[in-house]
């Protein structure tokens, strides 16, 4: 040993020997090392196919470069498919059982796809793909099944955005005939359901189709009226289809084109040749946000493998990868080796290559760890959810001669928007086209195409008209007696003539009356509706009213007639006639309220004359009561011409003839009314009273009326059908005793035409029930359905409506108003109870005033009263006076009583309570004094009763 260190020394130098130690050690760890062994099985020598192993051993050798101190390496085993199943299948075989292979990275394609996923089902083999994207796969439920993609699937929600936001009703998917194809349509028809499009064509180009094959579908669609298309395909196959669809003028103005991500993805692997074919499509590309990772990606990219740009499926391959390493890394201490048990077969039976098929005892850790690893990848986080990539944002792009143009995006949850820079939060579902930036269409042309148009060689719509013996007004089938063609004319058809000379195209169409043979009606109205579901007919035109039910069947325009059902029956003259008929116009409340008010006013007139009218107070009982009661009535003929003597009688007796003004005049109008106008009243107030009547009542033939009937309870026996205005007019007379009708349940445009011509003889009354009025049927999910409907709308707002009404419906105007009202309103006590309550108010008021005025009179009258003067001496006499003469009045002696003083006198009285002409007891004998008489008379000369001047006279003759 000394020896070879001693040669060792001298031969080599110091350094040589460090670095031989060093090598050594650096061998013995790459021995450390675990090597993992992963298959690749795809399509080699294909442009997409080479670029996605370039992504892959790019991942790898990136991955361990910067993770150089992980304890695993993927060795990778590659094998050609050779474009077919087959081949795909044979490679996955000899990987996992020649190679031992813990996961398959592939296949290339969804067709490859099944038996792959089968195979790695049974082995417990991952098989990871980047680009079999249909979701007819997922149908297979094999957990060892990764999609490290999106699904086809998660764009049908963007495709359905554009298709609503630009209001196309129909639409026709082109896709290929194959799991690729066929996996996104069920997804599509569901999307289209959703926003009520009609799919009317699937079709279906085979991969293997010649340009004739191709080209004789394309002219198929061309006769069809649908120019709104959606294709699915793989991008050899699209470029074809649009090159011959430009050939044969399928690119023009007025179609659209609208393709899915499996072209638009791969759009710069085409020439500026297919570019040029495709102008004005519109495509849903995959979005990947631009962050770092595919920033420096996309550097290294091309500085590796000169100008090429990257597409997504290299972004999917690269971060599979990724993942794949990352999974096997975490489960490093686990046996990569396989389960194989080898099945004894006889000498006859040499058994198959599956049946000493291994197991994989890693396949369930690098399940596990696939299906929770999460990174930030260059196609955005990386993280599965059952089994694949949840797509959350589409771009929009419009395609041009020079390339691609964005022109807007997709949000899950948030609908179509033109940029990501806004704030998505604020931002509400919107189906609309302004969330798009401007498209330029096939054509050229920035102007939106409607979708659909009647191509120049295509059959006519077939129009179903009813046929009807009645109300022709409406709609009336007529036939040449020579020629047997049929003449249609009406209300409902010059309206839907005018609406579709008014459509912003052509549409070709025909009458076809819903007839048998021998010219009799084939049915009812919802048979004809039902005809037209059954595609019979192209749609129906007539006096068709919108239902419900009927609306499960076909799509209806806008209706353009009023909407309504009413009753109809007769009316009778009811003018008051008779010897009472003065009474009528007040009820015989109002009546024995008035009689009562004309006696309380006597009474309160008794009460104020009483104390005011010395005169009313002599008179008897009798003339009493019938002054007062004469008062009180003349009142209301305004002839008490009498005054009143106390100023509350004036008061309210002012008050008494303002309510007796209104009281006349308002049964003066109301009496005249009865006598003069003439009275229509409905034979039936409510139509609650016809079901209590059991009378009959009638309905049109083959109207929705007679079902409407019995839903209301009556019964079939007693519902009478009538074709023409005049069968029901006869109806009517008849009434319901003679096999007639006591009234009518129809639509108020059949009821204003009868009206029109018996206006003067029937009433409609209450109530109004609800029906939408007449609309044009067409077809489910016909793109007519809308356009119509904007026709209508201009035809109802101007004034082409009116004049077609004054051409069919002359006459409706004169009776529009028809039902007639019920009797004149009698006057009742309501009416009048504010002016009776102010005349009640008014007169216990003014007794309330009348009371307490006489009390203060008492009170006023006890303290003017003087004292009695003292007695006066015997010796002092009165000297005797000459008799006056004629010319001269002398005064007695004392105190003299002047005119001046008559007043005070007067007054005093007044308030006197001694009656002298009451006084029976006692006579009293005075001898008067002529000057006494003078005096006499000069006091009573100032209109004070005598009565009350006797105490007087008999004060002065004391004295």
């Amino acid at each position: 040993m000394s020896l070879f260190h001693h040669l060792l020394s001298r031969s080599l130098p110091l350094w040589h020997v460090f670095f031989l130690t060093f090598l050594v050690l650096l061998g013995k760890s790459q021995k450390e090392v675990l090597q993992v062994k992963v298959g690749i099985v795809l399509d080699t020598n294909v442009t997409l196919a080479d670029l996605s192993l370039r992504a892959i051993n790019m991942s790898l050798s990136e991955f361990y470069s910067t993770h150089n101190g992980f304890k695993t390496r993927i060795v990778l085993n590659i094998r050609d498919s050779k474009r077919t199943v087959i081949g795909a299948a044979a490679s996955a075989l000899y990987l996992i059982k020649k190679r031992e292979v813990v996961a398959i990275i592939g296949p290339g394609n969804s067709m490859q796809a099944p038996f792959l996923i089968n195979l790695g089902n049974q082995s417990q083999v991952p098989i990871i793909s980047f680009s079999a994207t249909s979701p007819v796969l997922d149908s297979l439920r094999s957990p060892y099944f990764i999609r490290a993609t999106h699904d086809d699937s998660s764009q049908v929600q963007a495709i359905s955005a554009i298709i609503e936001s630009f209001r196309w009703r129909e639409v026709v998917p082109i896709y290929v005939d194959n799991e690729f194809g066929e996996g996104i349509l069920p997804y599509l028809v569901d999307a289209f359901q959703e926003i009520n499009v009609r799919i009317r064509y699937r079709s279906s180009i085979s991969a293997h189709s010649s340009d004739d094959q191709i080209k004789k579908e394309l002219y198929k669609l061309m006769t069809m009226p649908t120019r709104v298309f959606v294709v699915h395909m793989l991008p050899d196959l699209g470029s074809r289809l649009f090159s011959i669809a430009k050939e044969i003028g399928m690119m023009n103005k007025g179609y659209v084109w609208i393709v899915t991500n499996g072209i638009a993805d791969q759009l710069s692997l085409k020439g500026e040749s297919s570019l040029e074919n495709m102008h004005g499509v519109l495509g849903v590309k995959t979005y990947f946000s631009r962050s770092k990772e595919l920033m420096y990606l996309e550097t290294r990219w091309r500085k590796r493998f000169g100008g090429e740009e990257i597409n997504n499926f290299e972004c999917w391959a690269y971060d599979a990868a990724t993942a794949l390493a990352m999974s096997i890394e975490e489960i490093s201490n686990v046996h990569m080796s396989f389960n194989k048990t080898k099945t004894n077969t006889s000498r006859e039976d040499i058994g198959t290559d599956l049946d000493d098929l291994g197991v994989a005892l890693s396949g369930p850790k690098i399940l596990q760890a696939l299906t929770t690893v999460s990174f930030k990848g260059v196609a955005g986080r990386f993280q599965l959810k059952n089994g694949k990539l949840e797509a959350k944002t589409f771009k929009i792009v419009n395609i041009e001669e020079s390339g691609e143009r964005t022109v807007g995006f997709w949000i899950s949850k948030v609908g179509l928007v033109k940029s990501l820079r806004v704030n998505q939060t604020d931002i509400k579902i919107s189906h609309s086209s302004r969330r798009l930036r401007p498209i330029i269409w096939p054509g050229d042309t920035i102007f939106v195409p409607k979708g659909w148009e009647f191509p120049t060689n295509a059959k006519k719509l077939r129009i179903a008209v009813p046929k009807k013996d009645g109300f022709n007004n409406f709609v009336e089938v007529k036939k040449d007696a020579n020629t047997n063609a049929p003449t249609i004319t009406g209300f409902c058809i010059d309206v839907f003539e005018t609406a579709m000379r008014q459509m912003p195209y052509a549409v070709p169409y025909e009458y076809i009356p819903f007839e048998t043979p021998d010219g009799k009606s084939r049915g009812s109205y919802d048979e004809m509706i039902y005809h037209v579901f059954l595609g019979e007919f192209d749609g129906a035109v007539g006096d068709i009213t919108i239902l419900a039910n009927r609306s499960s069947y076909v799509d209806f325009a806008l209706p353009y007639s009023e909407t309504g059902i009413v009753v109809v029956v007769p009316v009778k003259d009811e003018r008051e006639k008779g010897k009472w008929v003065f009474l009528k116009p007040l009820t015989w409340e109002l009546w024995v309220l008035t009689a009562a008010s004309f006696l309380y006013i006597g009474i309160m007139v008794w009460i104020f004359e009483y104390q005011a009218n010395e005169e009313f107070r002599g008179q008897s009982i009798i003339n009493k009561i019938s002054n007062v009661f004469y008062f009180s009535f003349s009142t209301l003929f305004f002839a008490h011409m009498r005054p009143s003597e106390s100023i509350f009688t004036r008061v309210l007796v002012v008050v008494w003839c303002f309510v007796l003004l209104i009281l006349t005049q308002s049964y003066t109008a109301t009496l005249t009314s009865m006598l003069t106008v003439q009275e229509l009243r409905p034979t039936v107030r409510h139509m609650d009273d016809l079901r209590k009547s059991g009378v009959n009542i009638g309905y049109q033939s083959g109207s929705f009326t007679f079902e409407r009937l019995k839903q209301m309870g009556y019964k079939e026996s007693r519902l009478k059908t009538y074709d023409t205005p005049q069968e029901m007019h006869e109806l009517f007379l008849k009434k319901s005793s003679n096999g007639g009708i006591d009234a009518a349940f129809d639509e108020v445009p059949y009821v204003k035409l009868f009206m029109a011509k018996y206006c003067s003889k029937y009433s409609i009354i209450e109530p109004t029930f609800k029906a939408d009025g007449f609309g044009f049927a067409f077809p489910l999910g016909s793109p007519l359905v809308p356009d119509i409907s904007r026709q209508i709308l201009n035809i109802t707002e101007g004034e082409t409506m009116k004049a077609i009404e004054n051409k069919w419906l002359l006459g409706e105007k004169h009776c529009l108003d028809s039902t007639t009202s019920d009797s004149p309103i009698r006057l009742d006590h309501h009416s009048f109870e504010a002016l009776f309550t102010i005349v009640f108010v008014v007169s216990m008021l003014l007794l309330l005033a009348m009371l307490v005025y006489r009390r203060y009179q008492e009170i006023e009258g006890g303290e003017t009263n003087a004292p009695p003067s003292p007695p006066r001496d015997d010796n002092m006499r009165a000297p005797a006076a000459s008799p006056p003469n004629d010319d001269q009045v002398h005064e007695p002696p004392g105190p003299a009583l002047h005119e001046a003083d008559a007043p005070d006198a007067q007054d005093q009285l007044l308030n006197d309570e001694v009656n002298v002409g009451d006084r029976n007891e006692v006579d009293i004998i005075v001898e008067v004094d002529p000057t006494l008489i003078h005096r006499r008379n000069l006091i009573t000369s100032k209109t004070i009763p005598i009565r009350r001047a006797v105490p007087l006279f008999s004060r002065i003759k004391s004295a």
